[in-house]
């Protein structure tokens, strides 16, 4: 068995310290995301650290509602802060933004693909429709992402006006990042499993559809994962409604099922859980083999159930790595 290529959601972040000395220098998580040189260095340090076969630019989904005209902070020890949108406000968002304000992170990608080594990949990515707009209405997170439910089932005509600015975004914010530099792009729909199928199905598979037929005409080829947390069973109706490349699995989800159901259809990314690689030891041990035991013999891409956390140790994302990449090594000996 030929080890999978391997790569983090969230690896350039706050566990590692190079990180945290690099957003000490920027100031405001928002002031990172905007300056081109330390969004470039963050970028590259798990790179130079780890050796992942992909890079992933830094970023974050919010600055397209930033860009769209709606203020956007981050409160330290409390995450997003937004101005709550009004349905009836969707009519001001200013999609010129996208290519007005997000010049930073255009310049990011030249930046970072200048320094990447020839080999490794370089990712770009947008938030889905349906996740940014839970951050939209809300104004922040929730547990259950009730705001945008609520804004969803009421006034669905005014929902799907917000959805369409948004997929528009996407589109630009994604054929941007292309010709800026990326090899592939990632679209996070972090909340799609809040919502039963019929709302899945317009607001989470049909968007995503429309954001990889639009890129796609302006990029033909170009590869695009989905992400679409705790959808379960619904990943069938996603990979083969959304023509997406390749796509992310939660670590709540049966590799049975996986097998039989997704990868014979597309690529499968993912799907340690994260709280494994805080644990370290057996535990991470354990649930590397698992991934590539079940997964391995198809088409895999290793990678986490969703981003690695804060509390997790640099030295644990190593084991991972190396027990990966020797996991050829150990099946033969």
């Amino acid at each position: 068995m030929f080890p999978p290529p391997i790569w983090m959601m969230r690896q350039a972040g706050r566990y590692l310290p190079e990180y945290r000395a690099t957003r000490a220098q920027a100031g405001g998580f928002l002031d990172l995301c905007y300056s081109p040189k330390l969004a470039t260095e963050v970028t590259l340090q798990p790179i130079r650290r780890y050796g992942f076969d992909a890079a992933i630019l830094f970023s974050d989904i919010l600055v397209v509602p930033d860009a769209l005209g709606r203020k956007v902070a981050f409160v330290e020890g409390e995450g997003p802060r937004l101005e709550p949108l009004d349905l009836s406000e969707v009519g001001r968002l200013d999609l010129d933004g996208i290519a007005r304000r997000l010049g930073p992170v255009y310049e990011a990608i030249e930046l970072i693909r200048a320094g990447l080594p020839y080999e490794t990949t370089l990712l770009g990515f947008c938030g889905a429709p349906w996740t940014v707009a839970t951050y939209m209405i809300a104004g922040r997170g929730t547990p259950d992402q009730a705001p945008a439910r609520r804004a969803a089932l009421t006034d669905p005509e005014g929902f799907a006006q917000l959805i369409d600015v948004l997929v528009a975004a996407s589109i630009a914010y994604l054929s941007a990042q292309v010709s800026a530099g990326v090899d592939a792009v990632q679209i996070f729909d972090t909340w799609a499993g809040v919502l039963d199928p019929s709302e899945l199905r317009r607001w989470v598979i049909d968007p995503t559809a429309r954001i990889v037929a639009g890129l796609r005409a302006q990029h033909p080829g170009i590869r695009v994962i989905g992400f679409p947390k705790g959808v379960q069973a619904g990943l069938v109706d996603f990979v083969t409604s959304t023509g997406v490349d390749a796509v992310g699995l939660d670590w709540t989800i049966p590799s049975a099922f996986v097998r039989a159901e997704v990868q014979p259809r597309v690529a499968v990314q993912g799907n340690l859980d994260p709280m494994r690689v805080v644990i370290g030891g057996r535990a991470l041990d354990e649930g590397v083999d698992r991934v590539l035991a079940e997964l391995g013999d198809g088409r895999l891409i290793f990678n986490l159930g969703h981003g690695i956390t804060p509390d997790a140790d640099p030295a644990h994302v190593a084991r991972m790595v190396e027990r990966v990449r020797s996991a050829g090594t150990r099946a033969t000996a």
